[in-house]
């Protein structure tokens, strides 16, 4: 079997796997894996895309940000917003182009977006009903349902760029979104994916604030910077751009849409020293709220 289907075996939780250390304790019995071949942290047994999506919809999204419920109307997630639109404007002319935002949410990127006034078409594909209403009162064009529902209708558009802000950790499959993006794209067109740097970087937070109780499936993927490049590459894009994000609290990575799998620039991640990694994090937070270990 070929290094790229190895890859997208692990991307679709049919390969062989070992149990993240620890995490069926902090989870409370839910199994966290890492993929032999690739070194990919994701959780194999999950739901299905809608399932997920609704649960999103319909439990999760909220007035308040808590440990069970989101909203993007906080300073931190601001600051994140803001930090992904500068620095698409600082690596990438947008002037004029169509953007798309997978998951849009409650539409403040777009809106951020919008304000800078450089001309561009936005649209947003969003599962939640009353989130699609807060981007239709902003006069924000969109699609309420999943990505995969909008990549099933006739009349689906092309654009210029695609971006997803800690979106693609949470779907249930993160190959085919990215494969129905490269469809969605023009071609030499761009993705810009912004995700929470966490894996085999420096400890940023506890590991029991990290892995919460219950099933993690609502946040399947966890990336690190070689195997979100990895699952950009053999969907046929190629990474421009990756932020520091050894020291950051994020890791963006903007690529291009090429019409071929560059190999030779796929970089593994060793699966013995992701679990190393994950039992040093485990050690390490027993310092932290000792409590809740």
């Amino acid at each position: 079997m070929s290094i790229v289907k190895k890859i997208i075996e692990d991307f679709k939780g049919t390969s062989k796997n070992i149990v993240v250390p620890y995490s069926k304790k902090l989870t409370g019995g839910y199994e966290v894996n890492i993929a032999k071949f690739s070194g990919l942290v994701s959780v194999n047994k999950r739901r299905s895309s809608k399932e997920i999506a609704d649960e999103w919809s319909k439990k999760i999204f909220g007035k308040k940000f808590s440990n069970s419920k989101y909203t993007s109307r906080i300073p931190a997630v601001i600051a994140r917003h803001v930090y992904v639109l500068e620095t698409i404007i600082n690596n990438l002319n947008i002037k004029n182009k169509t953007l798309c935002d997978f998951g849009a949410g409650e539409g403040q990127f777009l809106e951020f977006l919008k304000q800078k006034k450089l001309g561009c078409k936005l649209f947003g594909i969003e599962p939640s009903i009353k989130n699609c209403k807060i981007l239709s009162n902003k006069k924000i064009n969109n699609f309420k349902g999943t990505v995969e529902d909008y990549s099933k209708t006739k009349n689906k558009k092309k654009f210029d760029i695609v971006t997803l802000m800690w979106t693609l950790c949470n779907t249930s499959n993160s190959y085919d979104i990215i494969n129905k993006a490269s469809k969605l794209l023009k071609n030499n067109g761009y993705i810009v994916i912004a995700e929470s740097s966490r894996i085999l970087v420096p400890f940023k937070k506890p590991i029991q604030m990290y892995f919460g109780k219950g099933n993690p499936d609502i946040h399947p993927f966890h990336f690190s910077k070689n195997s979100l490049s990895n699952l950009l590459i053999v969907n046929n894009f190629k990474p421009i751009f990756v932020n520091r994000y050894i020291d950051s609290d994020y890791l963006l990575i903007i690529a291009k849409k090429i019409n071929k799998i560059d190999k030779k620039n796929i970089r593994l991640d060793n699966y013995k020293k992701v679990k190393i990694f994950f039992e040093t994090w485990f050690k390490e937070s027993r310092k932290y709220k000792k409590e809740i270990l």
